[in-house]
This record gives C-alpha cells, sequence and structure tokens, in this order.
C-alpha cells in the first residue's frame, strides 16, 4: 500500500517502524528484554529519591550565592550531604536530558535529539514519538530488585500531543501522577504532597521515587503565600523567587515525612536540575499558556541565574548544562561537603543507584556513565569515561552554536560542523568557559 492511502494515524505507526528498523534510534542498540523478577523486597534496602528541577540554573540557590532567591532546604540538604559543582546533564533542553537519567545512555542512543513535542516535530528532527520503554530502564531495575516505584511531577518523555504513548507504568512505575503526559493531568503543584502520601504508605519497604518539579520552567504559578515573602523585591524576582520557594518548600515537606517515619538515615536524596535557566523574555511575554498545565505566567519572570556561567537553556556552555547535584544520606554521605573536583554526570545516576542496590547490570547493556558511589561517599573519584553532548537546535548565534561536545579529562571540546567553528577549552582554569584576552 503507498503512502498517500495511509491516515495520520498509520502514518505515524509507520514511521516508527522505519526509525526502529533502520537504525535512525541508536536504542535498538541496547535494548535488554529485562523480564520482571520475583525477589523480595527487604526493609535493610536504601530507599532512594531523585528530585529533578526544570530550568532550575545553577544560580538559583542560596548556598551557590544567589542574591534573592531562598532556598534553606536545599540549603540544609547540602549542609547535611554533599554540593557537588561540577556535574552536567547531557543535554540542554528536557525530554534527552530526562532519557540519559531513565537509561543510562546518551540520549542520542535513542534517537532523542530534542524535547518531545508534537509527531510533525519528531518527523522533522528524525524523532521516535516516545522514549522506548523496551529500552534499558532505571525504574525497571529498581523492580527487578523489589522496590516499588513511582513517578509525581513532569514526564516529557512522550508529549501529550501523542494519545497512543505508553503511560509510565510502562516504564517500570507502580504509582504515578503526572503532567506532560498523555492523559490525565496533574496539577503542579501536587507533585510534592503525592510523593509524601507514597512516603507515608510505603514507608515499610524499599521505595524509588522520582520527583519531577515543575519549577522553575513557564509557565509561572506563583502562590501567595510565597509572593508576599517577596513583596519587597521587584516584579519579576519576585514572582521568580516565589515559584522556587514553592519548589524549596516542597522539597522540605519529603525530608519531613522522611524524618517522621524514621527513615531518613536510610534514604538517599539528590537534587538536580534538567537542564540551565529559560532566557528571559520581553515584557510582552507576561502571560504564557500551557495545554498540560494551564495558564500562567510567562518568560519575562524567567530571571534565574547561572552563577556566571556562559550560556543559558539550549546552550552546550556551561551555564546551559551544569546544574546543582546535592545529595544527602545521613552516615553515608558526608556532611557538609563541597565537591568540586569529581567529575559526574546525568549517565552516572543508573549505574550509581544500581551499585547502591547491590543489582547488576544486564550483560547486553552497555552504559555510557559510571558509578559515583565512591564520590558519594566522600572518597577520590577519577572519570575514566568522556562525556559527549549533542544539541539539535534550531539556533547557530549566540550561545547556541556548538551542536556537538565532548569532555575529557580537564578538556571541553564544543564544535558545529556546518559553522566548521570550534572552541577547546580547559575546564580547569576557565571553569566558567569564558574567552579572557
Amino acid at each position: 500500500m503507498s503512502t498517500q492511502h495511509l491516515n495520520k494515524k498509520e502514518l505515524s505507526i509507520s514511521r516508527r517502524v522505519f526509525i526502529k528498523t533502520t537504525g535512525l534510534s541508536l536504542a535498538a542498540m541496547a535494548l535488554t528484554g529485562c523480564q520482571p523478577s520475583l525477589a523480595k523486597p527487604s526493609s535493610k534496602k536504601p530507599n532512594i529519591i531523585f528530585i529533578f528541577a526544570d530550568d532550575w540554573g545553577y544560580g538559583d540557590l542560596s548556598c551557590h550565592g544567589s542574591d534573592f532567591v531562598k532556598t534553606p532546604n536545599l540549603d540544609r540538604m547540602a549542609k547535611e550531604g554533599i554540593d557537588y559543582q561540577n556535574f552536567t546533564v547531557n543535554n540542554p533542553v528536557c525530554s534527552p536530558s530526562r532519557t540519559a537519567v531513565m537509561t543510562g545512555q546518551f540520549p542520542a542512543r535513542h534517537c532523542v535529539h530534542r524535547h518531545f513535542a508534537t509527531i510533525g516535530h519528531h518527523q522533522k528532527n528524525q524523532m521516535p514519538d516516545w522514549l522506548d520503554p523496551d529500552a534499558p530502564m532505571l525504574p525497571k531495575m529498581f523492580k527487578e530488585s523489589g522496590y516499588v516505584t513511582s513517578h509525581f511531577g513532569k514526564w516529557h518523555l512522550t508529549s501529550r500531543n501523542v494519545d497512543d504513548a505508553p503511560l509510565p507504568p510502562a516504564y517500570g512505575y507502580d504509582e504515578y501522577g503526572a503532567f506532560n503526559v498523555p492523559g490525565v493531568q496533574i496539577k503542579t503543584a501536587e507533585t510534592c504532597p503525592l510523593t509524601v502520601d507514597f512516603i507515608n504508605r510505603h514507608k515499610g519497604r524499599p521505595f524509588f521515587i522520582n520527583v519531577w518539579l515543575h519549577e522553575t520552567h513557564v509557565p509561572h504559578y506563583p502562590q501567595k503565600e510565597f509572593m508576599e515573602q517577596f513583596a519587597h523585591l521587584d516584579e519579576q524576582k519576585q514572582v521568580y523567587a516565589a515559584v522556587v520557594a514553592e519548589a524549596d518548600a516542597g522539597v522540605g515537606s519529603i525530608l519531613s515525612a522522611l524524618k517522621k517515619h524514621g527513615i531518613d538515615k536510610n534514604t538517599l536524596v539528590v537534587f538536580s536540575s534538567d537542564n540551565g535557566p529559560e532566557w528571559t523574555g520581553k515584557a510582552s511575554q507576561k502571560k504564557k499558556g500551557d495545554a498540560a498545565t494551564g495558564g500562567g505566567l510567562g518568560k519575562y519572570y524567567s530571571v534565574g541565574t547561572t552563577g556566571g556561567l556562559k550560556g543559558r537553556k539550549r546552550s552546550l556552555f556551561a551555564g546551559g548544562i551544569r546544574m546543582p547535584f546535592i545529595a544527602r544520606w545521613p552516615d553515608v554521605v558526608p556532611a557538609g561537603k563541597i565537591d568540586k573536583k569529581s567529575v559526574i554526570t546525568a549517565v552516572d545516576l543508573l549505574p550509581t543507584f544500581m551499585e547502591i542496590i547491590d543489582h547488576k547490570l544486564p550483560n547486553s547493556y552497555k552504559p555510557d556513565g559510571l558509578s559515583i558511589l565512591a564520590a558519594l561517599k566522600g572518597q577520590p573519584f577519577k572519570r575514566t569515561k568522556a562525556i559527549f553532548w549533542e544539541w539539535n537546535g534550531f539556533r547557530t548565534r549566540g550561545d547556541f552554536w556548538p551542536h556537538l561536545g565532548i569532555r575529557h579529562g580537564k578538556w571541553k571540546l564544543v564544535l558545529n560542523q556546518k559553522l566548521k567553528r570550534t572552541e577547546l577549552y580547559d575546564i580547569e582554569v576557565t571553569r566558567h568557559e569564558k574567552i579572557t584576552s
């Protein structure tokens, strides 16, 4: 049958099959075919909670020097754990960055080059319509070790525009409440309350929770109590500080729930962000609507900071990919340390979490990351694998121009083959990746 006789849905399915069978999707190289195990849960196994913020800049923490946001709970996490200041994500936008966390592999392997949106967008960028749930998957590995798993908050491993996309249970989650997901959307403010409820109900067995916050992505939804707290600031900073404070309070509620049930010492909590801060919009961009989360305030209020790092969201320079990374695990992660030396990245999370719970990785699985358990324990950690970045974006000017990047040792190379432009940085000398004369 010729393609002109296929309807829209058939065309979409046909395209997905083509991508998978012709090798455009590198995920096919790493399928594990894992089957659920009958492993019995053990209360001695540590719980793990991964908190992933959205568009939250490196400088958007009090402890990272912000002069207007207040993050007392995240600051407390840093004082009670380690603040890693040499951590990068593997893409400067949402969906591919999250793909790296879920699979422990660079998102280009799975052809997730940009954010998931419409079918037409995916076709243009040679992407699948969702992350393949048969790829190596972090929550499935937790389930095989007897963990109860959940996902609360942003999803965006597909789009709500793709009606037939698989839901989070297909990826290994026992429970979920999400937005940017097909079907029912939760309100962004429900993310942390749902997490606390899950902890209350599953405190007696090992659990893994993804807490993917909405903040500080647009639309902004500042709550009255936090707006009043920052009434002394100008209009833009007041809104931004309010949404940061809401997220920080949510983190505090999670830490309090762990303490209440006496399981905080048996729980590793990690906080990070998927990419750098959004570029601040013009005054005409005060309002913003979103099909998944509703109407709110727009990019005019996106005044997040990178802490002086070059670039922002959508850039392969440090401001777009170097993110906060704070780990707290009493009696395991040393308290009050700042680690500037350990070179760690998002694809390291899967092999690290699996070593922590003593889960053997499938023989067919080829991780792009390394276990950083030594670094979590405050011990010396030396990276032996290169870090790769891809940005298949739409701009070539300003700080958007690099489309590929690689770091090996102290050297970071960024390039754009079309522009025939290349820059090499000694990160130990120029951490901010700014050229000085």
